[in-house]
């Protein structure tokens, strides 16, 4: 069992594996961002090698035709692209449906697009398992986010114990070390602009510097 999940989602990984895809476009008439070497065949025989019945497959979106998912025999979550279908009508093929991005845990962010959640100056607070982007450029190639549309995962399924034991998500801040922090940063900030309002520093200015000092910008 992958303990860092949140209770309600321990289950995925109580008996079998976790396993991520995003962007599979099944029988999307327009996919040519999907490489010449693509074909649900091919796809779906990956998917079978790797998820058995007693894993979890989770969707990251843009499913294309849901009905090729009826062939895996494992438990099916799915976060809803925006190619998808009516959250009633996936929830024929899946047995967990989500309409928007999903904490799984403490720092760990499922979404279809990518998205970068911040608290105070600049610290990111999750690591985003995402889709969507088929280029693998923008917010999408940070250290902070994995970005596994097929096309730039290889079209295969990515392990998610093996994601977090890599030590990537050891990195990102903890929300509330940095709630302190960002409170101490305040109140300097505040005592240095009275100390120096003869000179017409502002807060922002020397939030700035604070940060630049701190090799945070």
């Amino acid at each position: 069992m992958i303990q860092m999940l949140y209770k309600p989602f321990q289950k995925w990984s109580e008996k079998g594996s976790v396993y991520l895809i995003g962007d599979t476009h099944f029988d999307d008439p327009d996919r040519k961002f999907m490489g010449y070497d693509f074909s649900e065949e091919v796809q779906i025989s990956r998917l079978k090698e790797r998820c058995h019945k007693n894993d979890t497959l989770i969707h990251l979106g843009d499913v294309g035709n849901p009905e090729y998912m009826n062939q895996l025999k494992c438990y099916k979550v799915l976060i809803m692209g925006n190619h998808d279908k009516s959250k009633t009508e996936m929830e024929k093929y899946f047995d967990e449906v989500y309409e928007g991005p999903l904490w799984i845990a403490p720092k760990i962010v499922l979404s279809h697009e990518p998205i970068r959640i911040t608290s105070g100056f600049w610290d990111e607070i999750c690591f985003n398992i995402h889709g969507h982007d088929h280029s693998g450029w923008g917010a999408s190639s940070s250290d902070n986010h994995l970005n596994l549309a097929q096309n730039i995962a290889g079209y295969l399924p990515y392990n998610l114990k093996h994601i977090i034991e890599d030590g990537t998500i050891k990195r990102i801040s903890d929300i509330h070390r940095v709630t302190i922090d960002n409170a101490s940063l305040r109140k300097t900030v505040d005592r240095l602009a009275e100390t120096h309002e003869e000179y017409l520093v502002s807060k922002e200015d020397l939030a700035a510097a604070l940060e630049l000092k701190e090799g945070k910008i």
